[in-house]
């Protein structure tokens, strides 16, 4: 088959960095447009992720859980408030911070949410079998602990 002139060079198409890079341009493009087709992004689950898992927290343990500037987590926070879907209020041990909490609407929010974050896993790993996934979700991991392990962080 004759390559075509979108065609990366092999050198390119057989490194495991670069294609962890296309795989990771895929998900995101299939995420956003999931999101989008609910009308919603992805760091909205992220906000819901946190709270549903950490209970209350402030916007500042967001933004660090998130990997998310404080202005971006500011504007997010707003916006969820807005729909219902969390409560900011000030915390009592610390008036200069806001605590922030998922409502049952934030509750019902991060579960359709989730759907769409699952359809688009399953849109980027169609190809693979169900323990093919597990395989390569499992790798990745490992990949991603070890690299957080050496830095402290998988963003910093």
């Amino acid at each position: 088959m004759q390559p075509t002139d979108d065609t990366p060079p092999a050198a390119l198409s057989g490194s495991p960095s670069w294609l962890v890079g296309q795989a990771g341009i895929y998900a995101q493009r299939l995420l956003n447009e999931r999101m989008a087709s609910g009308d919603a992004h992805r760091h909205q689950l992220s906000v819901l992720e946190v709270l549903k898992e950490f209970g209350s927290v402030s916007q500042a343990s967001i933004g660090r859980r998130c990997h998310l500037d404080r202005s971006d987590v500011a504007a997010l926070v707003g916006e969820l408030e807005g729909a219902g879907h969390l409560v900011r209020e000030p915390d009592p041990v610390d008036r200069r911070r806001n605590v922030v909490t998922i409502t049952p609407g934030g509750t019902v929010r991060l579960a359709q949410l989730r759907q769409l974050a699952s359809a688009a896993g399953d849109d980027l790993l169609e190809p693979l079998t169900a323990v093919e996934r597990a395989q390569l979700t499992a790798l990745l991991d490992r990949v991603v602990e070890h690299h957080t392990e050496l830095r402290g962080s998988a963003w910093a």
